[in-house]
């Protein structure tokens, strides 16, 4: 049901008054505990008594998966176009003009169709994104990451969706912080940084403003730094407190965030990455973060291992059932720290297995990306 108004004195929760559609057990028991006398509900949103009023959602279609290099291709061509959709939709916001539900339900839908062709292709691809255009593609690959992960999870077509829309619109608040601030290549002050930690709650403004009417985006863009443990921000929620959608926001954020070249930083690799979210105890939540490395692979695509036979690879495809034994491209002699002609072999027949983890710069190598990508270095 979408729930359109709370009535009642002591609602503890803001998010009441805004209207959400209820799509988790979770919430159930928010609203149980919210202090709420009566709920006002609107049946041309979401579901009524008797059931027969449901409205069913249009089903994504599944098409035949496509190789890697053949998405690669076509999703170099879906990132541009995201890219330029977010840019215009965000430069409007930061204008304080409305944004549009069609044209961002339109760039998920792009961005769906391409997960669904190959489930990693795309969110491999968003992670190779310049430092100067972070803040339009770190929204394409939290939309592509958010649809892959809701599928690993199991959800029907129309919360995939939800949730792509949730991540291409989770950092929307940023475009009420100053350019001078967002773009900052140093380390901000404390005023500075209070100013970015609004930009949950601005953004919350911007899509009221819109008149969006989606719970997750609304949600997503207000909670998704909250921590598990209740240590994040706006609110200092934890645990189911808050939603799902925000805690799987929460996870993909980081991920892309932690990945991705920066004024200030350097990129951190796939598999380096994973292992250190996996060490920040309390920041996530334990079992959606399980889903979320079976979504990207243990040793995600564009990951540098060594190998038993004392190769350095690069993980160029994942084996579906066998997440330790990926698909890779063998690049160095670690011996005589020789580049080799590149071979690939399927570790699941067992010819050879990962030992660890390296980081690239330590072997001199910067062209990793291009033995799975095929692009140009």
């Amino acid at each position: 049901m979408f729930l359109h108004e709370a009535l009642g004195d002591g609602i503890k929760q803001s998010l009441w008054k805004v209207g959400f559609k209820i799509q988790h057990p979770v919430d159930l028991e928010r609203i149980r505990g919210s202090g709420m006398a009566e709920v006002l509900i609107d049946t041309a949103k979401g579901l009524d008594v008797p059931l027969e009023s449901l409205a069913v959602a249009p089903a994504l279609s599944v098409p035949a998966r496509q190789s890697l290099q053949a998405e690669v291709e076509q999703a170099v061509e879906v990132c541009a176009r995201a890219k330029r959709a977010v840019a215009s939709m965000f430069n409007d916001a930061r204008l304080g003009q409305a944004i549009s539900s069609e044209h961002s339900r339109a760039v998920v839908e792009e961005i769906a169709a391409s997960v669904m062709r190959h489930p990693h292709a795309l969110i491999s691809l968003a992670r190779l994104k310049t430092a100067d255009e972070y803040t339009y593609m770190h929204s394409v690959a939290v939309c592509g990451l958010m649809v892959a992960l809701a599928r690993q999870l199991g959800w029907p077509d129309a919360m995939v969706l939800e949730a792509g829309t949730a991540g291409l619109l989770h950092d929307i608040g940023k475009m009420a912080i100053p350019l001078e601030i967002l773009n900052k290549p140093g380390r901000l002050t404390d005023e500075e940084f209070a100013v970015v930690r609004a930009h949950p709650v601005s953004g919350l403004d911007i899509l009221r403003r819109s008149g969006f009417l989606s719970v997750a985006a609304i949600d997503v863009c207000l909670h998704h730094h909250e921590k598990f443990d209740g240590t994040g921000y706006p609110h200092g929620l934890a645990g189911e407190a808050i939603s799902p959608m925000a805690r799987m926001a929460a996870i993909c954020d980081v991920y892309d965030a932690v990945t991705s070249a920066r004024p200030y930083k350097r990129a951190w690799g796939a598999a380096h990455s994973l292992k250190e979210m996996a060490s920040w105890k309390g920041h996530f939540d334990g079992h959606l973060f399980q889903a979320f490395v079976r979504t990207v692979g243990i040793y995600p695509i564009g990951a540098l291992v060594r190998l038993r036979s004392d190769r350095l690879a690069v993980v160029i495809d994942q084996n579906d059932g066998a997440l330790l034994s990926p698909k890779v491209a063998v690049v160095l002699d670690c011996k005589r720290r020789r580049r080799l002609s590149t071979t690939c072999i399927d570790l699941s027949t067992g010819e050879d297995r990962i030992v660890r983890i390296e980081m690239a710069q330590d072997w001199g190598l910067s062209d990793v990306d291009q033995a799975w990508s095929g692009l140009p270095a």
